[in-house]
């Protein structure tokens, strides 16, 4: 039997999952986010499914909403068996959930019902020491449909949220190798999620990543390694935004929120428990350094009488 896939994806995190439907089954038509403008020139620019989606030859398509009537007629000549969603940024009603025979399956960078919701894997790094994927097919909830199956991993202590995401993108694409072909042979039945333990990572903001010295020093080196590549993690030295790269925590140290200091060398901020001890940073309008490199020309890290907060 050929299964007519259709795969419904946008950044990098879905690239894996495109290249293995591509080899694996009869993928009939790409589904991804509009082009859109981004970085200084705001200059338009494509999903990173579609870049792949192209250079594979794939019937490819990008409504700024699922509720258009020509992507959904669109679809529906594609006569797709089943839907795989991988990061695809919209919410699918039950018209498109119901389309295909067996339904719409999702691969998802959290170990469901735990972090539901756009930002998955930054929530892990602040919050969890274990993660992990989850195959679901799904319902017209956020992330609440039954799973079929899921897999986990420890994580990486200095880990950052970009170098988690490649790993659990191959993950997923590596555990829908294994899912797939048993959940269309029968062989799989999904089994509901428990509600009770449900928790939700809602969509990130630039101004998330400001830093607030009244939490201890080790989430917010969590939070410095959560947050990069996006939305980053940033303070203010004299009147600039101070882009926070790469911090460790140090628990131990007395320290005031939001003090400046200098600790083995490099700059330092109190917290509310510890000092959170700088890295790699940057200065706006200027390249990323290290932190030592930094110290040389920040002349008033500890001289100036205002402290940031």
């Amino acid at each position: 039997m050929e299964i007519r896939t259709v795969f419904m994806g946008s950044p990098d995190f879905a690239l894996p999952t495109l290249k293995y439907l591509n080899k694996a089954y009869n993928l009939v038509g790409v589904v991804t986010q509009p082009d859109r403008p981004a970085g200084r020139g705001q200059k338009m620019q494509s999903s990173e499914v579609k870049i792949l989606a192209k250079r594979l030859g794939l019937p490819l398509i990008q409504p700024f909403s699922l509720k258009e009537e020509s992507a959904i007629e669109r679809i529906k000549t594609w006569r797709p068996d089943v839907i795989v969603v991988t990061a695809f940024g919209q919410i699918l009603r039950e018209n498109i959930l119901n389309l295909p025979p067996y339904g719409c399956v999702n691969v998802h960078a959290s170990l469901l019902p735990r972090w539901r919701g756009a930002a998955p894997v930054q929530a892990a790094i602040l919050y969890d020491e274990v993660t992990g994927v989850t195959i679901m097919k799904m319902d017209k909830g956020l992330d609440t449909g039954p799973i079929m199956s899921q897999r986990k991993i420890l994580i990486p202590k200095q880990i950052t949220a970009g170098k988690l995401s490649d790993i659990l993108a191959q993950m997923g694409a590596d555990l829908l190798v294994d899912v797939l072909p048993k959940y269309i042979q029968g062989q799989i039945q999904p089994q509901p999620q428990q509600e009770s333990q449900a928790t939700y990572a809602t969509r990130l903001k630039k101004e998330d990543g400001v830093i607030d010295f009244n939490q201890p020093a080790e989430f917010l080196a969590r939070k410095v390694r959560a947050f990069h590549p996006w939305p980053g993690t940033y303070t203010n030295f004299e009147g600039k935004r101070l882009k926070i790269i790469k911090a460790h925590a140090d628990e131990n140290a007395k320290a005031r929120p939001g003090k400046r200091y200098i600790v083995e060398n490099k700059p330092a901020l109190g917290t509310a428990k510890g000092l959170l001890i700088l890295d790699e940073v940057q200065m706006a309008g200027k390249s990323r350094m290290s932190a030592e490199d930094f110290l040389r020309g920040a002349k008033n890290w500890i001289n100036s009488e205002e402290d940031d907060k």
